[in-house]
Order: C-alpha cells, then structure tokens, then sequence
C-alpha cells in the first residue's frame, strides 16, 4: 500500500517517469543513494539481480493495480 500511495503521489504532482536501480552484492554508492528520492528494500535476503528484478516488477505491478481498484493486491 505504501507503494502505491508514492506512485500515487509522484503521478498527481505530475511526476513523468521513475527510475529503480538494484545495488550489487555491496549495494549501490553513495553518489547514487544520495540522489534517490526514496529507497526501498526487499528485505534482509540476498538476491539474484534476475530474481530481484521480477519481485520490484511484481510490486509495481501489485501497486498500479491497487491504485486502479482490481482485487489482485489482495491475498
């Protein structure tokens, strides 16, 4: 839910476009984290950047349709 209340937000404030990058085995630099405008986590595991790229996918997915009224977000 929280997602999708930032998609939500970055939408109507007329936000174009978001960009998601997955850190390596040592995360992401400072350069990079110091530009973000929010930072997410999948959590303590340690992930394949494959696996790790279909599980945000997934959340965006759940999120967009959370913020069009379909029941998939719930389960």
């Amino acid at each position: 839910m929280e997602l999708a209340q930032k998609l939500e937000n970055w939408r109507d404030s007329g936000k174009r476009e978001a960009r998601f990058l997955i850190g390596g085995a040592d995360g992401l630099g400072e350069e990079a984290l110091s530009k973000a405008n929010l930072r997410l986590s999948l959590g303590p595991m340690i992930l394949p950047h494959g696996l790790a790229r279909i599980v945000l996918t997934e959340q965006i997915y759940r999120a967009e349709t959370i913020l069009a009224g379909h029941p998939y977000h719930r389960g």
